[in-house]
């Protein structure tokens, strides 16, 4: 189980409790997250797959299912395209990794941050920064600007792997746009919408625990 960005692997309890009864489940977190050690520099999504496919390897964990929420679905989606075998099924939930075209009014706010910061880079950062990422260190901070700026359909297009994606109707965070155009790249990919937001696995666990069962059992 792969978890989102700012989360732990404690965010998948109810399915880790679900799941135990059928399978041996392995949750980690993420280097910079949770219990895990602080980044000593800046990771891309590429480094965070490259990470985990250690300690998959030295956990002796060969071919997984993976649930995957947000950012870990950028990870997931890494993994598989680098190696075919990474996965044996997968599924994302709320999934980050697409970046669909941007309004006037997102490119003006990027263009106004860039001019501020050059003479008041503080100033810059408290008032265009998100919230999430005014709470990050500077290493941290470095590494999320590389995680958000990549594009991961060129890589989703080349998984093999069947992939579930499972999205929350109202979830603003990642949208169900985002979710049907990461179906389109993938080559055994399928959607199922239900109830909640961005962590709709969260808010109503049993339908999603059910949801990724059924994937999980059929051929």
């Amino acid at each position: 189980m792969l978890h989102g960005y700012l989360a732990s692997k404690e965010t998948f309890t109810a399915q880790i409790a679900y799941f135990s009864k059928f399978y041996k489940v392995t949750a980690i977190d993420f280097l910079g997250f949770g219990k895990s050690a602080k980044l000593e520099s800046p990771f891309s999504v590429g480094d965070y797959a490259d990470w985990t496919r250690e300690v998959l390897s030295a956990l002796g964990i060969e071919k997984p299912k993976v649930i995957a929420h947000s950012f870990g679905c950028r990870v997931a989606v890494k993994m598989a395209k680098q190696d075919p075998d990474a996965f044996d099924k997968i599924i994302l939930t709320g999934p980050a990794g697409v970046i669909l075209p941007r309004g006037l009014k997102y490119k003006w706010r990027v263009w106004w941050y860039r001019f501020v910061k050059k003479f008041a880079p503080r100033f810059a950062e408290r008032r265009f920064g998100s919230a999430e990422y005014r709470t990050l260190s500077p290493v941290m901070k470095e590494s999320y600007k590389k995680i958000v700026n990549e594009d991961l359909r060129a890589d989703a297009r080349e998984v093999k792997s069947p992939v579930l994606i499972v999205e929350g109707r109202e979830d603003t965070v990642t949208t169900l746009k985002e979710a049907e155009e990461y179906l389109r790249c993938f080559q055994k990919g399928e959607l199922k919408i239900m109830e909640g937001g961005h962590f709709a696995f969260l808010e109503y666990p049993l339908v999603f625990n059910l949801l990724a069962e059924e994937f999980f059992s059929y051929d």
